[in-house]
């Protein structure tokens, strides 16, 4: 195992330079998938990691389910600094799934009451329009049928005060941009990011560039929509300006009253359609920088399978037959 269980711990940093430069020369939606495998593949590894150092660390506790040829000195000694890295696994491995269960049942929870409060709604109203004076809209995805619950379609909620601060017009960006939304499954990608975020906290500037490429991306789909990227950029701005938080927080908005990534959103709408190719030019910042992500994960991922290989060799051998 060696030291090669600690790597998938610190190489999601090579991950940050490309979570900053893909935004500039990327599209968005190849911008959104590839920040999203790589933040699943490099959140996986670290919970491998910890879930083996734990396993590690913990053989010399009292009633532990290992077996008993695990102490001996020969076995210890395949596996360094055990006694203290999973002395600290364990707080580690435990806060994260912690961290990760409450935000799964916070997403859960907001979902399920942003689904009936539209439920008051008429049926199949498309867009559901709250009657709330608040400018806000939002998407709320669909769930799956489960027993003794009903499929829930994804929908879009808007409300009343929304649709009297936008023209005809800028409401058809608006709709465009949150069913963009719901066709792309934008909320998929950004729960993936977000548990990530929860298992190893360098993970965490890939969670706001996810949230960024998102929006983007349903800003294009709308501007291709409507057929009007000046319309669709004055949507948002307009939207942002008169805009107030969602009530369903966590759900895709079309225009949060966010000062930064707003006025960045709307220039991006005003420049040229962003080229669509699914890796950046190789000598270029971006390229590099994609470049070096794909080893990091890549490494990561040989490492965890490594150190998980050699776990289950060392226990076999530790194992009487």
């Amino acid at each position: 195992m060696g030291v090669f269980v600690f790597l998938p711990l610190v190489l999601p940093l090579t991950a940050l330079p490309i979570a900053r430069l893909a935004e500039q020369h990327l599209h968005p939606r190849t911008t959104t998938r590839l920040l999203t495998l790589l933040a699943a593949v490099l959140g996986l590894c670290s919970t491998l990691c910890l879930v083996l150092l734990m396993v590690v660390g913990t053989a010399q506790l009292p009633g532990n389910p290992l077996p008993d040829g695990w102490s001996d000195p020969q076995v210890r000694a395949a596996v360094p600094y055990a006694e203290v890295a999973g002395a600290a696994a364990i707080p580690a491995l435990a806060a994260a799934l912690t961290v990760c269960g409450t935000a799964l049942r916070r997403y859960g929870r907001v979902r399920t009451r942003a689904h009936r409060a539209l439920e008051a709604l008429p049926a199949g109203a498309d867009p559901a329009v709250l009657p709330d004076d608040e400018p806000y809209a939002y998407a709320v995805p669909g769930t799956p049928a489960r027993p003794g619950r009903r499929a829930r379609p994804g929908r879009i909620a808007v409300s009343r005060g929304m649709l009297r601060s936008l023209d005809g017009d800028e409401r058809r960006a608006l709709f465009a941009h949150e069913r963009a939304h719901l066709s792309c499954r934008h909320h998929r990608s950004l729960l993936v990011v977000r548990l990530a975020g929860c298992v190893n906290p360098l993970l965490l500037p890939l969670r706001s560039a996810v949230a960024f490429a998102t929006e983007r991306w349903a800003d294009e789909e709308a501007a291709r929509a409507v057929g009007d990227r000046r319309l669709t950029a004055r949507a948002v701005g307009r939207a942002a300006l008169v805009g107030r938080p969602a009530p369903a927080k966590g759900m895709a908005q079309f225009a949060s009253p966010e000062p930064g990534p707003v006025p960045r959103r709307v220039a991006a709408l005003l420049a040229p359609v962003p080229p669509v190719r699914p890796w950046p030019p190789a000598l270029t910042p971006a390229g590099l920088a994609a470049l070096v992500a794909a080893a990091g994960t890549a490494a990561s991922a040989l490492s965890a399978l490594n150190a998980a290989v050699a776990l289950l060799v060392v226990l076999k051998a530790a194992t009487p037959l």
